[in-house]
């Protein structure tokens, strides 16, 4: 009896060894050569699918992990090299130093593993927290929906968040242009000149306007509120001031916060990837920017003119030009307009000559399939090619204030380009007004 019990534990250990031999899985990623999978959990019930996945559902934008160092935004599948969840997030580039991707894979729900690739993006103008791709190898034959984030591979799983997994199923395009405005901040309230760039916008092409926000004025609430429920404004809560203290300055040296610019960079990350199945062409820009095209009426003309004459190409910038806010024209005068707070982009129609000695910084239009990671003004990581477009064909009208504020009137260059428009723009912001402010 006691033989024949040893030949049975025998047997026991020898199935348990080759079932952990087959379950274990082996990265061949060069980049992810340490990464390890391992079976943590596998359910059993008959749950749907979409419930085998253990972990509490993140419920915000900005998910802060426990060690505070590392905060959440979305995972994205990516297969453009291979199969990989990439995680856009924020870390402290010094603290976070390993980071691990807890898979639940379908249809079964068994969860692996995985150590994580964790890539700073090079732009983080000497701020200690900057934006960070955490990147996973998926297991193979494992599909998953969800992935938690932790900084162990040793964890309770129904105690970590849980995040879906988007573009996880490729769709066709709904729109031709969405445009990324990151982030509203500091009680915005230029309510006039938000309305005209949307309105403007839309004539030149754009059927999407996603907007970082982290506050604005009651009156831009309302705004907002209008254009939500049109269907052309989508809203990204954007409280990032609740995790860090957030600088409204570029660079460090300027002020030193933990981040820049309300992480600024971040949100046009993540909103490059939130529109890469679902939007031809992603355009990076402020709200108080417009891209401007002048031999052609609108984008899409333009940008079809640019890719036939620029083949592979996939990221397209545009020259910035300052018209500022204090050298006003007296046209466009609009009486109920002058009870609405904000620039009349109508009447600023002088723009600043250009430095050659000072970096003209650019704002892009780009194809997000091509993309994989930008800054502000230029693409970081890319597989199309960049192309400068020259002035003549587009530029960035930036209504502001001026740069070279010592030029007089007469220094300034007169440019009316914008006026090709103002009929459509100006039936098109009195509808607006009319159906919210006034």
């Amino acid at each position: 009896m006691i033989h024949c019990g040893k030949k049975h534990i025998c047997a026991f250990v020898t199935c348990i060894l080759i079932s952990a031999s087959i379950l274990m899985y082996s990265w061949k990623d060069p980049q992810l050569q340490n990464n390890i999978t391992r079976k943590i959990f596998q359910a059993t019930s008959a749950l749907p699918a979409s419930q085998l996945c253990r972990g509490k559902p993140a419920q915000n934008v900005i998910t802060a992990l426990e060690d505070n160092r590392t905060f959440i935004i979305s995972p994205y599948f990516d297969d453009r090299e291979s199969k990989v969840t990439r995680v856009i997030g924020i870390v402290h580039h010094e603290d976070v130093k390993q980071l691990y991707c807890w898979f639940c894979c379908q249809p079964d729900g068994k969860i692996y593993v995985a150590r994580a690739k964790i890539d700073v993006h090079s732009d983080r103008f000497g701020f200690p927290y900057g934006a960070a791709d955490i990147v996973c190898l998926e297991p193979e034959n494992c599909n998953p929906t969800h992935v938690s984030i932790h900084q162990s591979p040793h964890a309770n799983i129904d105690q970590l968040p849980s995040f879906k997994i988007k573009n996880r199923k490729s769709e066709t395009f709904s729109v031709d242009f969405t445009v990324c405005i990151s982030a509203m901040f500091g009680n915005y309230n230029n309510v006039l000149q938000f309305i005209q760039s949307v309105e403007m916008y839309k004539i030149l092409g754009v059927q999407k306007v996603v907007i970082y926000k982290n506050n604005c004025s009651q009156l831009m609430e309302k705004v907002l509120k209008f254009y939500m429920e049109e269907g052309t404004v989508e809203i990204i809560p954007w409280p990032i001031n609740s995790h860090l203290k957030v600088s409204t300055k570029w660079h460090f040296s300027m002020d030193a916060k933990d981040i820049g610019y309300y992480g600024q960079i971040t949100a046009l990350n993540d909103c490059i990837y939130r529109n890469m199945q679902r939007s031809k062409f992603v355009v990076l820009n402020d709200a108080d920017e417009i891209i401007l095209p002048l031999k052609h009426l609108d984008w899409k003309a333009m940008m079809s003119s640019l890719q036939e004459q620029n083949p592979g190409a996939g990221i397209f910038l545009f020259e910035n030009h300052i018209f500022p806010k204090t050298v006003s024209t007296p046209v466009f005068n609009i009486s109920s307009w002058n009870r609405v707070p904000g620039v009349n982009i109508l009447q600023h129609v002088h723009r600043e000559p250009d430095r050659k000695e000072v970096f003209n910084p650019k704002k892009m239009i780009i194809d997000p399939r091509q993309v994989v990671q930008t800054s502000v003004h230029s693409v970081l990581r890319a597989y199309g090619n960049s192309v400068n477009v020259p002035a003549d064909v587009a530029l960035v009208y930036h209504c502001r204030v001026p740069l070279q504020e010592e030029l007089p009137r007469e220094s300034l260059i007169r440019d009316t380009a914008l006026w090709r428009y103002n009929s459509s723009l100006i039936t098109n912001v009195n509808k607006v007004l009319h159906q919210t402010v006034l």
